[in-house]
């Protein structure tokens, strides 16, 4: 049986500017991917009608079609008045959409002291959907709308990633989705994570255990300085999969510290919380980024006690404790402030283990003997301590954000290492 395909059409010229990063044409492809639903290309259009018309004609030829974007009250919001055309359908006024957006714009109006008349063609506008339609209910002012084509069933989504992950929810309870998902067939997911190794050695270590083929696909990408590989594994291929995994991963083996997808954040987390310790960060080059990677993981707070952020050297001695005359003899970029840095958090934050990062991210301050890209790190608890030094190449942001990856390695191999060196 063949999986049914999508198509995710993005919209806003923000975007296509580059203004905005596109989020939820990535999150909807791998919401279809878990679902059983080929997700057969993202297009990312612009606000012009003749454009965003032809993406939704390509969208309408697929199985489903996802569109977010466009269902705002200005005049380059086409996406409902399009995907009728698209779909041979005329338009029509939603009656009970139009009393709900009508009553959230009269309470706004009120906020601002403007009169509702200033409003009411903007709720007309977004009242107004395809005929046969369905509404998804609101999220904002925009509703999501789940429409039957001719051939694909169209998903409309308003463009705010939290509003359209949602209504998301949502459009999977619906009848016309319902039945596409009907025909779906969800794969087993095999999520391999490397770090330290390049992305030719996996790429060697793929092919060397027979690669890809037989009922498992794999893809290889180079993400946040990691290297993640994806086995998508088709019902009856579970077999194949386990033994390309198992001889992909064992000249790697130094290298591989994820098989469940989880952020290096997230397993350094749950490291200190299996060992109940506490965890700060001494950051100077970072600015931070080891400290925000931390917090975006929810629950954090129960093991990461927070930060200091010691750009100058005055800040470092001030509130890390770090002498004078080490800064004198050694330099604000060098091992031994890395480890002043990091034994003055534990000891001013009262934590158990601490990281620091300093280093010169660029593209000025570098010299011979310690050049643009040069980054100390150290760890440090009850265990002892690790620390490393890397000169790091690319721009100020790719030695910044590889140095905070790299601390974050750091730390889960000190915390690792009483039980599984080196993994």
């Amino acid at each position: 049986m063949t999986r049914p395909r999508a198509v995710v059409v993005v919209t806003g010229s923000e975007l296509v500017r580059g203004d905005r990063t596109d989020l939820n044409g990535p999150y909807l492809a791998a919401e279809l991917l878990r679902l059983g639903i080929e997700p057969a290309r993202i297009v990312i259009v612009g606000d012009r009608e003749d454009e965003l018309a032809d993406a939704l004609g390509e969208g309408l030829r697929a199985d489903l079609c996802v569109v977010s974007g466009g269902l705002g009250p200005t005049h380059d919001d086409r996406t409902v008045e399009l995907v009728a055309r698209a779909a041979g359908v005329g338009l029509r006024l939603d009656e009970p959409l139009h009393d709900q957006i009508g009553g959230i714009s009269r309470r706004f109006a009120q906020r601002l002291g403007r009169p509702y008349v200033d409003f009411e063609a903007g709720v007309r506008k977004q009242a107004t959907i395809p005929e046969g339609a369905l509404s998804l209910g609101l999220a904002g002012t925009a509703p999501g709308l789940v429409l039957e084509a001719p051939r694909a069933v169209v998903v409309v989504l308003p463009g705010p990633p939290a509003e359209l992950r949602r209504l998301w929810a949502e459009a999977l309870r619906v009848e016309p989705v319902r039945r596409v998902l009907d025909r779906a067939r969800p794969p087993e997911l095999r999520l391999l994570r490397f770090f330290g190794a390049s992305e030719s050695a996996v790429a060697k270590a793929l092919a060397d255990a027979g690669g890809d083929g037989n009922g498992v696909e794999a893809t290889i990408c180079a993400r946040d300085f990691e290297i993640h590989v994806d086995l998508v594994v088709e019902p009856g291929a579970e077999a194949r999969a386990d033994d390309l995994s198992a001889r992909l991963a064992a000249p790697l083996e130094q290298y591989l510290f994820g098989r469940d997808g989880r952020p290096v954040e997230e397993l350094v987390l749950g490291l200190c919380r299996e060992r109940g310790l506490t965890l700060a960060t001494a950051e100077s080059c970072t600015g931070g980024l080891v400290a925000q990677r931390l917090t975006s993981v929810p629950g954090a707070s129960d093991v990461f006690l927070g930060g200091v952020v010691a750009y100058s050297d005055d800040l470092k001695m001030r509130q890390l404790d770090v002498p004078a005359e080490l800064l004198e003899r050694h330099g604000a970029v060098s091992a031994e402030a890395a480890a002043a840095m990091a034994a003055g958090a534990r000891a001013r934050l009262t934590a158990d283990v601490a990281v620091s990062v300093t280093g010169i991210a660029g593209p000025g301050g570098g010299s011979e003997e310690k050049p643009v890209g040069l980054v100390y790190l150290q760890a440090e608890g009850p265990a002892g301590v690790r620390s490393a030094d890397f000169v790091f190449p690319g721009d100020r942001d790719s030695i910044r954000r590889r140095a905070a990856v790299t601390a974050l390695h750091l730390l889960r191999l000190h915390l690792a290492q009483n039980r599984h060196e080196g993994v």
